[in-house]
């Protein structure tokens, strides 16, 4: 496994703060956002190993074992269990080893294959469970109304995900078998996906209902009419009836965000309206409202 700098892909020094390193993801991870680079094949990949870095660097005890073990750092907690099993074995002839330096440029492998290969017997062909991943999927509201495939570069490799409808954001799944790589035949670890949805500027999601704001004019409020709106669903013609107040609210059951996992429930759409009044009057006008505010 190639060793990957994750501090040098986030431009931080190794002695950065967790402020510096939120800074730092937190720029980056905007301009490589691959919805921003729609052109550009590389960025998912170089979106990927940012978030793959965050997710080392941002937790203390992660990235005590990845400043420890380099590359490695997902078997630190194998290696140490082996260790310690040797060391009761060997009884009082046991070998110390400390480590302080960095592994980054591979020594640790090689040490690491190297002190199980002086082992015979069983404990030569011992196997330990690989390491998990985490990744994060950043998404829109809109894309998360309907069910859609999606592929993630994990650790250099693609994995092609079905993401369900009506997920919400910070809800972590895990693909089993996904993660790093057993050693000596083990069984694989886990990845973790945690979806992060952005914030729609028009659609409020309130658990499976939506609010939304929309605005209408005086005229319809006072009268009544038919009225237009944009759901994430499509076109709606919603009925606005005479002597509609400013503020005042509707509720559309079912036609809100679906419901998880559960096929063909949805929540319900709740529509606040905004009344604008008129600007720009004639004279004529004007001599109308005159009229009617003396009635």
């Amino acid at each position: 496994m190639e060793f990957i700098d994750y501090y040098k892909i986030l431009g931080i020094e190794k002695n950065a703060s967790e402020e510096e390193i939120k800074k730092a993801y937190r720029k980056l991870a905007r301009k490589h956002h691959p919805d921003l680079n729609p052109h550009d094949k590389e960025a998912n990949k170089r979106f990927q190993q940012i978030n793959e870095a965050n997710e080392v660097l941002s937790d203390p005890e992660k990235r005590k074992k990845y400043d420890q073990y380099g590359k490695d750092w997902q078997h630190a907690e194998q290696f140490e269990q082996a260790r310690h099993q040797q060391q009761q074995r060997r009884g009082g002839n046991q070998e110390e080893f400390s480590f302080s330096g960095d592994f980054g440029d591979g020594d640790f492998s090689d040490f690491f294959s190297s002190l199980f290969g002086r082992e015979a017997g069983r404990s030569r062909r011992s196997n330990f469970r690989g390491g998990d991943y985490e990744a994060e999927v950043h998404l829109h509201l809109k894309d998360v109304y309907s069910t859609h495939k999606q592929t993630l570069t994990v650790e250099g490799k693609n994995i092609r995900i079905t993401i369900p409808a009506g997920v919400e954001d910070g809800q972590k799944i895990r693909l089993a078998g996904y993660g790093s790589p057993g050693v000596n035949g083990g069984p694989a670890g886990d990845l973790y996906i945690t979806f992060v949805i952005e914030k729609d500027h028009r659609y409020q999601r309130k658990g499976d209902d939506i609010h939304i704001n929309e605005d209408i004019d005086l005229y319809k409020a006072v009268l009544g009419g038919e009225k237009i709106v944009e759901t994430l669903g499509g076109q709606l013609k919603i009925l606005v009836k005479p002597e509609t107040q400013n503020a005042s609210k509707i509720r559309l059951k079912g036609k809100g965000f679906p419901v998880y996992k559960k096929e063909g429930e949805f929540g319900d759409l709740y529509i606040k309206w905004n009344i604008r009044l008129p600007v720009n009057l004639t004279p004529e006008q004007k001599e109308l409202f005159k009229k009617l505010s003396t009635m």
